[in-house]
């Protein structure tokens, strides 16, 4: 994180990774049940690419796996903000209220 950080400074407008990368990357740590690093990329990813609505969704899947439920709500209401369609995002948000 530090590097990215530092990364995004120094070179503002460039990208240091692409949002479908990172979003595997965050995956592959939710599947080795690595929660906090994948919910660490996922945040990366959030602030790299904050219009995109999958990576809201992403973000609040590993926050509910890994047992943060508001967390889990505000990051699924914003993935469903930017994207209504979103039937997934709602139907998990329907299962936490």
């Amino acid at each position: 994180m530090e590097y990215y950080f530092s990364f995004k400074q120094e070179n503002q407008g460039k990208f240091l990774f692409t949002e479908i990368g990172m979003n595997n990357l965050g995956y592959t740590y939710l599947g080795k049940e690595a929660y906090e690093e994948a919910i660490s990329l996922f945040e990366m990813n959030v602030d790299a690419y904050p219009d995109s609505w999958n990576v809201y969704d992403s973000l609040g899947e590993a926050c509910l796996k890994n047992g943060n439920i508001e967390k889990a709500k505000e990051n699924y209401n914003k993935s469903i903000t930017l994207n209504p369609k979103n039937e997934n995002g709602k139907k998990v948000l329907k299962e936490l209220i």
